[in-house]
């Protein structure tokens, strides 16, 4: 587990491909720059364990692919909502996006939750109890590779300024796309 940075940034790394779907730069910019902020969200356990302590434990059920799911279909309907409620009509938020707002909610959240738990494989068998991604299909935990050392500063700087990068490569990417459209003769 690294900090909460660090979660951003790899939500900011799993947002990226964003970059080759969205036609409009700003409704990219948009897309992930809202979407990112559900990266920490599995780390809801840490506060509901105050409220529930024998029902709820850290890298519990909050942290599995069906929560993952469930916060996706729950929060990302609402997401998109508001982003057409608010952006739609403006040039932040092109025609297409207003028409498949729901599902831009849904992918931005189930996107960065899903980034939270690959995270968490990186980082929590050093300190941690491990995640059981699968769970109830699959019980006990799965593959770890534990390339990140748990609430490394290193890591978590690490990780948000590589999505800044990885954003910035694919923005530069798709600028120079959208510069070869323009100038090639129709």
């Amino acid at each position: 587990m690294t900090e909460t940075l660090g979660h951003l940034g790899m939500a900011l790394i799993f947002l990226a491909p964003a970059w080759l779907f969205i036609d409009n730069w700003r409704t990219a910019v948009l897309f992930i720059a809202t979407g990112f902020w559900f990266g920490p969200l599995p780390d809801l356990d840490t506060y509901l364990r105050n409220w529930f302590p024998d029902a709820v434990h850290h890298h519990g059920v909050v942290h599995t692919v069906p929560a993952v799911i469930l916060f996706a279909v729950v929060l990302g309907p609402i997401l998109g909502w508001a982003l057409k409620r608010v952006f739609g009509g403006t040039n932040w938020f092109s025609r297409e996006a207003a028409d498949s707002a729901i599902v831009m909610g849904v992918i931005a959240v189930g996107a960065a939750t899903l980034s939270h738990l690959f995270t968490d494989i990186l980082s929590a068998p050093d300190k941690s109890t491990r995640i059981e991604p699968f769970w109830p299909v699959i019980k006990g935990p799965v593959v770890y590779i534990d390339v990140l050392y748990y609430d490394s500063i290193w890591a978590t700087w690490g990780l948000f300024i590589l999505g800044l990068v990885v954003n910035a490569a694919f923005f530069y990417w798709w600028s120079q796309r959208s510069t070869d459209r323009r100038t090639q003769p129709s």
